[in-house]
């Protein structure tokens, strides 16, 4: 079922609907540097970026807005401009009266330090909310200016956390208080997102709101994204499968793919993901490809308990093979790879042996092949096909108790590795979040078997369906970040990235850094001019360290915490 979502306009742009899905990113230069902003603004929107987001982290920032708001418009460019607002109302009612949407967060919009409340002090509270929060609706309804809920797992206020948990559903209550009281209010001119670094609990989220929404009859347009993706293949591999998910639902009005690099690397990786997505015909309409097949609850797909074979299934982790020509090798973690026989039709052995299924085999009489698996449960089976076909396959094999484990093959043929990657985030990549599966096989014809072998623990990882290296989480950066987050994260992925297992995040700033980063085991912040703070887990260890010492410091504490091994 596709969420059917309501327009609403953001200056002259119509999001929702059956209009096109909206491409938007964010600037990381000063708010207060209007030339700097200015033309990295104009160098996003010459990439594909139809909203520009900046952040206005006080009154200065935000009312610094309407001179960048002018400047764009004398150099010729009037796309709409977001105010990325977080802990200041003030800012936030300000920027309401001279961009085109605000975007809110209601984990640290209004917040108490409380930990443990009563349902009258959780009730109070959300009076409180909309207290504070009818300035910002009004001046908003006199200059038709749109509202961003952006709701960020990391940071839920302590209240949603007492009653729900650190968790998708109270995600999602944090999104419906907010939009219940705007409604209430009368304003309407709503978008809302849900997102995390997490690709599973981002997914579950969003499907849980667009569930909820519906429901209540509140079908505001939604904002996709994954949020500190990172850089390179990991941050773009994590956005695409993500996204691509939900879009495969009917899920998502306007995305943003957030990398650690220049704002407008995003761009073209955001339109690839949509080009899958819906096309436009010849009479202006648009065109959406939605999947009937896939659940739009979010729920995984049922576990299936499997024999182990060749080294597959069991309890073997999620595993990656590599097939070169009519070959497949098992890859281990350091990408070396081990021969897999091959099924023999004319001989009777029963060993253990790769069995190769191409779509047309199986997908018309699902019932049939699963009968021929039953009477060969020695197989390894790599079925190749569509996502639908595929997950059907999967499906038939659980409801028939069949035992073989399964390695998913996208139909992918391309040489380009940029194009590569999307189509294997998207399939298998969306049936890899949803729990499908017990390995992915990556075709190493156009791409060589180490980096057909790295792309599948990418993979894995992205979707958390196996662990084999370090996981780094890192913002894109925003004018709150007052060091080069870029370089950063280079030296800090150049000295612990083979400390497999560990989640170290390196954050621009205190707004989102502390939780985002709440599952990462250590974390690099900026706080202030030259300064960092050091995180063990949730908890800051070493503050004010200065930025040219902090790397090393930052080694030093995983060294102190035993979670340290030379290369």
């Amino acid at each position: 079922m596709k969420y059917k979502s309501r327009v609403v306009h953001v200056g002259k742009l119509a999001i929702g609907g059956e209009t096109p899905v909206v491409l938007q990113s964010m600037t990381n230069t000063s708010t207060l540097d209007t030339e700097a902003t200015v033309a990295q603004s104009i160098r996003m929107i010459e990439a594909g970026c139809q909203m520009v987001r900046i952040t206005a982290q006080g009154p200065r920032e935000a009312s610094h807005l309407q001179l960048i708001k002018e400047s764009m418009a004398a150099s010729g460019y009037d796309v709409p401009l977001i105010a990325d607002i977080h802990y200041s109302p003030a800012a936030a009612e300000i920027a309401a009266g001279i961009v085109e949407k605000v975007r809110i967060n209601p984990g640290n919009y209004v917040d108490s330090n409380k930990v443990d409340y009563t349902s009258e002090e959780y009730d109070a509270e959300l009076v409180q909310i909309e207290i504070r929060l009818m300035p910002l609706l009004d001046i908003c309804k006199k200059h038709n200016t749109a509202i961003r809920i952006g709701v960020n797992h990391g940071s839920l206020s302590k209240r949603i956390v007492s009653r729900y948990g650190d968790t998708p559903a109270g995600m999602v209550q944090s999104a419906l208080e907010f939009t219940r009281i705007c409604h209430k209010n009368g304003f309407n001119n709503l978008i809302l997102s849900m997102k995390s670094s997490n690709v599973r609990v981002m997914v579950e989220a969003y499907c849980l709101l667009a569930e909820k929404l519906t429901a209540e009859g509140l079908n505001f347009p939604l904002h996709l994204g994954v949020t500190e993706a990172g850089e390179g293949d990991e941050g773009r591999i994590k956005s695409i499968a993500g996204i691509g998910a939900l879009l495969a639902r009917g899920i998502g009005d306007t995305i943003r793919v957030s990398l650690t690099e220049e704002p407008e690397a995003e761009l073209p990786v955001a339109a690839d993901i949509i080009s899958r997505f819906h096309s436009i015909d010849e009479k202006g309409n648009v065109i959406r490809r939605v999947r009937d097949d896939l659940s739009d609850s979010g729920e995984m797909l049922a576990y299936r308990e499997t024999a182990e074979i060749l080294g597959v299934g069991g309890k073997n982790p999620v595993a990656v093979v590599v097939q070169q020509n009519h070959e497949f090798f098992l890859a281990a973690e350091d990408f070396q790879l081990s021969p897999l026989p091959l099924f023999n039709h004319t001989s009777d052995a029963e060993e253990p042996s790769v069995y190769l299924a191409r779509e047309e085999e199986y997908f018309s009489d699902t019932t049939q092949f699963c009968v021929f698996l039953k009477k060969h449960p020695q197989l390894l089976l790599i079925a190749e096909g569509g996502t639908s076909s595929l997950r059907k396959l999967s499906h038939a094999m659980s409801e028939n108790g069949i035992t073989n484990p399964l390695i998913l093959k996208g139909k992918i043929h391309t040489p380009e590795k940029a194009e590569a990657i999307i189509e294997y985030s998207l399939n298998p990549g969306n049936l890899l979040i949803d729990g499908a599966g017990n390995g992915i096989c990556i075709d190493a014809k156009e791409m060589g078997e180490s980096e057909a072998a790295s792309l599948g623990f990418k993979l894995l990882q992205a979707s958390r369906r196996r662990i084999s290296r370090t996981e780094f989480i890192s913002c894109p950066s925003c004018g709150r970040t007052l060091f080069n987050i870029q370089e950063t994260l280079q030296e800090v992925k150049s000295r612990t990235s083979h400390l497999k297992g560990l989640k170290i995040a390196v954050m621009g700033c205190i707004v989102n850094g502390p939780g985002e980063m709440a599952d990462a085991d250590y974390g690099y912040v900026g706080a202030g001019s030259g300064k960092v703070t050091l995180y063990k887990g949730k908890t800051p260890v070493k503050r004010g360290v200065a930025q040219e010492n902090a790397v090393e410091e930052l080694i030093g504490l995983i060294q102190e915490n035993g979670d340290w091994f030379d290369k």
